[in-house]
């Protein structure tokens, strides 16, 4: 079973933790690795940007979220950790949102969320789980984003993204990322973490410091690169938050850091 499968196990959904999900799931990874060109010599010309796999996963995958492996229902984990505390205001942005749990996290906590995914069958699915949903969802391209996204965002969540692309897209990923970022905004960024000299021979493709600390080329300047290690049941992960200067615009939303008992962000002074 891929890393995928192990963290099923902290997805705090019911469904996924049974042995049931478990095996469906491993049967579906079996199959998608074996028509991922990717994972054969010349993949990368055969399918560059990944999307026909990524539209065959959730064709394959029908009904059953367990033939999406990246698909836990429910937040990552370490996305519900980051926003245990906060209040979020404005904008947020969830990039390959897939069947839309971190994009509902995202408006629990108060953001006004647009999500998109490659996949249009992926935005389908999630409108169908979250019928009542305030989240603005849409089928989009990274590399073709619709122009009035840019320098849209209060926070700009990716989980995963830039970890299922070929090294050769990762610079215009980046720039894809940071450009929606708004002046005062921030970026945040999940991903599985390995060390520079380790070559990962198929995806996912874990990610080194220095391509996260590339994020910062972009008009961005980190503000803080966690290196979480293996635990529970996750890979070793970074978790980083990069911001955008303001630019002398005062802002009018922001994120704060708030007690969970609070039932609103403080005032502006």
């Amino acid at each position: 079973m891929g890393e995928e499968g192990r963290e099923k196990r902290l997805g705090g959904n019911t469904e996924t933790a049974n042995e049931d999900f478990a095996q469906r799931r491993a049967a579906a990874r079996e199959k998608l690795d074996a028509i991922d060109p990717h994972h054969s010599p010349g993949g990368a010309e055969a399918d560059p940007l990944r999307k026909d796999w990524f539209e065959a996963v959730y064709a394959l995958a029908g009904d059953d979220p367990a033939g999406v492996p990246w698909a836990n229902l429910a937040p990552h984990p370490l996305l519900t950790d980051w926003l245990e505390g906060r209040r979020l205001t404005g904008r947020a942005l969830d990039v390959g949102c897939g069947l839309g749990d971190n994009a509902e996290a995202l408006s629990a906590a108060g953001a006004a969320v647009t999500a998109f995914d490659l996949v249009a069958g992926a935005i389908v699915w999630a409108r169908r789980r979250f019928p009542e949903t305030t989240v603005d969802h849409h089928a989009a391209d990274l590399f073709d984003a619709p122009v009035a996204w840019r320098g849209a965002f209060d926070l700009v969540h990716e989980c995963y993204t830039l970890q299922a692309l070929p090294e050769a897209l990762l610079p215009q990923a980046s720039a894809a990322l940071a450009g929606f970022v708004a002046p005062g905004g921030a970026l945040l960024v999940i991903a599985r973490a390995r060390e520079e000299g380790e070559i990962p021979p198929r995806p996912p493709w874990p990610l080194t410091r220095a391509r996260i600390e590339a994020l910062a080329e972009q008009g961005l300047a980190i503000e803080t690169i966690e290196d979480i290690p293996a635990r529970d049941g996750l890979v070793r992960h970074w978790r980083a938050l990069f911001r955008r200067p303001a630019h002398r615009r005062p802002l009018s939303v922001k994120l704060v850091r708030v007690d969970r008992r609070d039932a609103a962000p403080p005032a502006e002074p």
